[in-house]
């Protein structure tokens, strides 16, 4: 049987995008008529059929999907975590059809609300890939009905796609006890504007309590950004208000422990003769840097995938019941930061 053409195959023979293709067969948006004719021709020559071409004409959609990086939250594009999981939702939703928009507050000396920029852009739902609990331009799209999905966020009215927070603190702190055999943990948590860090906080708290661990208040240190300069801040301080030096380290994300371990390093502290630091993420860079970062390992792939389906099941098929809120499992990878 063979298999059946998609715009992203058509895409790639073309040489072009698919959000190019979908904008030809959706007549929305900026393409030149030489490449309009070219994609169009092609289509006809090779007897491709868009599978959504009735559904376009009687739902008027524009098969566009607003993506948001709340800007409070001081997160670029290059964030290697975040980054990824848009890589993955954006492939998922442009070989269904689908383009990406980025919705942003200031356009040339306008300036716009989440909200107005989406009306603007007809946009047929949103993905905020992180965001800020406390912005109040994100409750008004969910307040407006348009459908939204994030992979940071816990909101009402919001569906989210999430790792296992709990699960991920839970497997750390018993390796912790049973492989590492140590005692007293520290962590450095993330800015509280975020769920999971919210979240992981939480449970290292609640874990470091059930194990017996020699772990207080004075052991948590927050970090000021998701990055690295953050961590590398964050357990500078911690050094300075700790009696006893802790034997290992929870760092909230990858970004902050690479910080964490930065930071050490620059107080001559060795990693892992001296402290061993554990991540949560597994970016691209964790097993490349020195040492190579002990992390939880979140499924980033999966992750996107998971909220491009469900944005998409949220558009077209609004009926569905749909779960609000999604977790998916993480695992342990044992690397250099840390030794037996």
């Amino acid at each position: 049987m063979t298999k059946k053409r998609t715009i992203y195959d058509i895409a790639t023979e073309l040489e072009l995008t698919p959000g190019t293709i979908s904008k030809v067969l959706n007549h929305t948006g900026n393409v030149s008529s030489k490449t309009r004719e070219r994609v169009l021709a092609y289509i006809k020559q090779v007897g491709y059929v868009p599978t959504s071409s009735a559904r376009m004409l009687k739902s008027k959609r524009t098969y566009t999907i607003g993506v948001v990086f709340t800007e409070e939250s001081a997160i670029g594009l290059e964030h290697s975590f975040f980054s990824s999981i848009l890589q993955s939702f954006k492939s998922y939703v442009e070989n269904e059809g689908y383009e990406l928009s980025f919705i942003v507050r200031k356009l040339g000396k306008n300036h716009l609300t989440y909200y107005e920029w989406c009306m603007n852009k007809r946009v047929d739902g949103v993905y905020i890939v992180v965001g800020d609990i406390n912005d109040q331009g994100l409750h008004e799209i969910l307040e407006s009905g348009i459908p939204a999905v994030s992979t940071d966020m816990f909101l009402t009215g919001l569906h989210t796609v999430v790792s296992d927070n709990d699960q991920g603190i839970r497997i750390s702190m018993e390796y912790v006890r049973d492989v590492l055999k140590k005692k007293h943990v520290a962590v450095v948590a993330g800015p509280v504007t975020s769920k999971a860090f919210v979240e992981r906080l939480i449970s290292f708290r609640k874990y470091a309590k059930d194990f017996n661990f020699s772990t207080s208040e004075e052991d948590i240190v927050l970090s000021e950004s998701f990055g690295f300069t953050g961590g590398f801040n964050a357990v500078r301080q911690l050094m300075k208000q700790v009696k006893n030096k802790p034997e290992v380290i929870l760092a909230a994300s990858d970004d902050i422990a690479l910080g964490v371990i930065k930071g050490l390093t620059s107080m001559s502290i060795k990693i892992p003769d001296d402290i061993q630091v554990i991540g949560f993420d597994d970016i691209a860079f964790a097993k490349h840097f020195t040492p190579a970062l002990t992390t939880i390992a979140q499924d980033r792939k999966l992750l996107g995938e998971t909220a491009a389906k469900m944005l998409i099941n949220l558009i077209e098929s609004p009926e569905d019941e749909i779960d609000e809120i999604i977790t998916l499992p993480v695992q342990l990878v044992e690397r250099e930061s840390t030794k037996r």
